[in-house]
């Protein structure tokens, strides 16, 4: 029997994709990921560093906006590079503040509607050498620049992103030491986490007093965890981390109140500083208690064993758990959501477009019981320089491949698909059995079961 349906999304739904400043503009030389890159020693993937990247910062992002719009997207999220804006302490460039003008405009010229972020994890280098995020100071701060882009840019911009995943960054950069400044130190991961919150807060305000008519949300990452056997034993290292990492910075938001392991700090400049809340979903890992991991409070963090592995330590693919995410996210903080990152690393496409499918359904999902989801970033629209893992091939997250040295895009089957998607506003049967395999089809939607034996009851005397 075959299964035809169409799951519509809302009317007004936003359709796009995701980028992020320092991974496709190039050339940037004045920030801490430039010089964390120069400074080699495996940091990252094969020594590499940005470079070109995609070459945003020599125009390039025009072109790549005309396939967005070709794909029928209606919105895009891009990042301000903070050490762009304010090269030095206190000076402002104004001719970066007219590209990003120039690259707000180009959007609006076809039709997709802009979402700023303002912090996706690079920091100015005058700001790293006073300490960076450890800096009590550099909540203040985080703030005057907020305020001159906005001042520069607001009349054409409606929605806001404060921070992209502070706890990843404070996770990434001072506990496991694989950002800059690569420190491993609890304590300091959670003054990184308290300050964000600060400037969360200050941002927040400082957008509303400029542009009281703004949308001020900010990017959660969020992970889903399971336990290995026996579970009861493990269970409590699950219920730190997703305290620790999806749940303390959000619950702040609404209570004004940061409680970490050993540290509780009121910040009541951050109660409801929230107009939406963004969701950035990837992984599932498996926690557990193990002591041999001292350093990381005894935690060990890997990939389950069953389901879709991710490449290298990166977590098993599980697009389901989108669902309960957006869920806890919607109850806790009763906001709108939009899910501001969600993608797959497969190069050679073979999985995209499954998963593509398997995270739309469990949007789609969410929205039929009435959780008010408004909009989609894919991450991402080119393939770029992901952080730490550089240009290794197995981290390629596009839309469309691209070539750093020859900057030469490729679109990937995958894009045809979620352009498809977007044009109807709509995932489709059509649409989807072209785009997967047909065993995967009906395990995903299996049809509904056929009677085919009838029983009479007994003829009546």
């Amino acid at each position: 029997m075959t299964v035809d349906f169409t799951m519509q999304f809302p009317a007004g739904f936003l359709w796009g994709t995701a980028t992020a400043a320092h991974q496709v503009e190039g050339g940037n030389t004045n920030n801490n990921w430039h010089a964390w890159e120069q400074a080699g020693g495996g940091r990252i993937f094969q020594n590499q560093t940005h470079g070109r990247a995609c070459d945003w910062w020599g125009g390039r992002y025009a072109e790549d906006f005309d396939r967005a719009a070709a794909l029928h997207h209606n919105a895009h999220r891009f990042s301000i590079e903070w050490s762009r804006v304010e090269p030095q302490e206190g000076r402002f460039d104004d001719r970066a503040l007219a590209f990003y003008a120039d690259l707000i405009a180009a959007l609006r010229q076809r039709g997709l509607e802009p979402m700023v972020t303002l912090h996706h994890f690079t920091d100015p280098l005058w700001l790293a050498g006073q300490g960076g995020w450890t800096n009590r100071e550099t909540p203040a701060r985080f703030a005057r620049f907020v305020r001159m882009a906005v001042e520069a840019l607001g009349a054409d911009v409606r929605l806001w992103c404060t921070i992209n995943e502070p706890m990843v960054y404070a996770a990434q950069s001072y506990l496991l030491g694989r950002f800059p400044p690569g420190k491993r130190n609890v304590r300091a991961m959670f003054a990184v986490a308290e300050n964000m919150l600060r400037g969360h807060a200050l941002a927040y305000h400082a957008i509303k007093s400029i542009q009281p008519e703004a949308e001020v949300g900010f990017a959660k990452h969020q992970i889903s965890l399971k336990t290995p056997f026996p579970h009861a034993l493990h269970h409590g290292a699950l219920r730190l981390v997703r305290w620790v990492f999806n749940r303390a910075f959000v619950v702040a938001l609404t209570t004004g109140e940061l409680r970490l392991p050993l540290r509780r700090v009121q910040v009541p400049e951050a109660r409801d500083t929230l107009d939406w809340i963004g969701l950035n979903y990837y992984y599932r890992f498996q926690v557990s208690f193990s002591p041999l991991y001292p350093q990381r409070v005894f935690l060990n963090q890997t990939q389950p064993r069953d389901g879709i592995r991710g490449p290298g330590e990166v977590g098993e693919i599980w697009p389901e758990g989108l669902f309960e995410q957006i869920k806890w996210l919607c109850k806790t903080t009763g906001k709108p959501l939009y899910v501001t990152e969600n993608g797959v690393p497969d190069p050679d496409d073979a999985l995209r477009r499954l998963h593509m499918v398997r995270s739309l359904r469990s949007v789609w999902k969410a929205i039929m019981h009435n959780y008010p989801v408004r909009g989609y970033f894919y991450w991402t629209l080119v393939d770029n320089f992901e952080w730490s893992e550089g240009y290794d091939p197995r981290f390629h997250f596009g839309l469309y491949a691209c070539d750093p040295q020859t900057q030469r895009r490729t679109a990937r089957p995958s894009a045809a698909l979620y352009g498809e998607i977007c044009a109807a506003n709509a995932l489709g049967s059509d649409a989807i059995r072209r785009a997967i395999p047909p065993d995967e089809f009906d395990a995903l939607f299996p049809a509904p079961p056929v009677q085919t034996r009838v029983t009479l009851p007994p003829r009546g005397g």
